[in-house]
């Protein structure tokens, strides 16, 4: 059950992260405010995309670690 929710919260973290990256993109090009609900698609794909990363990255972490310790 832990796992679930540690999981869930990272992925949770990564929408944010696209969330506000909407944002702050909508402000800087000075378009529409009604992107925040028409782009939603797209922020979910890059939650997942950064999801995906982290992921990578904490396996590689995982796997360096282990690699370390054997010695």
């Amino acid at each position: 059950m832990f796992f679930i929710r540690k999981e869930l919260f990272i992925l949770l973290i990564c929408f944010i992260v696209a969330f506000i990256t909407n944002i702050v993109s909508i402000v800087v090009y000075r378009t529409s405010w009604i992107e925040v609900f028409t782009q939603i698609g797209y922020v979910i794909v890059i939650a997942l995309v950064l999801y995906l990363l982290a992921l990578l990255v904490r396996i590689l972490l995982k796997v360096i670690n282990k690699l370390l310790r054997n010695r």
